[in-house]
């Protein structure tokens, strides 16, 4: 929708955690005290706006998106054999009012985390699961990326339905979803990527 934007904040930590009780967790970013030490920007279409920002007495990502699509990307070979649980928090402030999602034109998400396998930032290149704040779908909804097919599987974790301005924590079993959806065991990720995606609202 031209002239809005979307914004998503990423809280401070995001944690492999081991699949055994005293394995120490496997950090991936700390916002607050690293930054995007490690992130690097892919565009899509023109770039979303991702800068850290101070919320209460967090320092989280904060990222705009106003008909635009990029993505940051971090690089991070992590054995899920032994690290399956990815944990974040997140929150929106505005919501997306986009078609269906499994349509191209519907392809916009105020938020979404990729986790990528084969060290790719192209996602027909590579195979990835996407956890996305939907719009339509509901919650636990699967299906493939209306671009890149069945090598980017969609996972609704929230959807229009949750709150504004409320952080959510996620903890996914990166192991058991990949091996669902792909039906292949595999024993490392390459990337993770952050993106808010307006690219197709109008």
């Amino acid at each position: 929708m031209t002239g809005e934007f979307s914004i998503l904040n990423f809280c401070i930590l995001f944690l492999f955690i081991g699949n055994i009780s005293f394995a120490e967790p496997l950090q991936v970013s700390d916002f607050s005290g690293s930054g995007l030490e490690g992130w690097e920007e892919k565009e899509f279409k023109n770039s979303t706006f991702y800068q850290l920002s101070q919320i209460g007495n967090k320092q989280v990502l904060l990222a705009k998106s106003q008909n635009n699509a990029s993505a940051l990307i971090k690089k991070i070979h992590v054995d899920i054999e032994k690290f399956p649980f990815l944990n974040w928090n997140w929150r929106i402030e505005n919501r997306l009012d986009t078609e269906d999602e499994k349509n191209k034109s519907g392809d916009d998400y105020v938020a979404r985390i990729y986790v990528v396998i084969d060290d790719g930032i192209f996602i027909w290149r590579t195979k990835a699961v996407n956890y996305v704040w939907a719009n339509r779908a509901s919650k636990g909804e699967i299906w493939e990326n209306a671009f890149a097919g069945k090598n980017a599987q969609m996972m609704a974790l929230r959807n229009r339905q949750d709150k504004l301005s409320t952080w959510y924590s996620e903890k996914r079993n990166v192991y058991e979803d990949l091996k669902r959806l792909f039906g292949t065991r595999f024993h490392f990720i390459d990337a993770i990527a952050i993106m808010t995606d307006t690219s197709n609202s109008r």
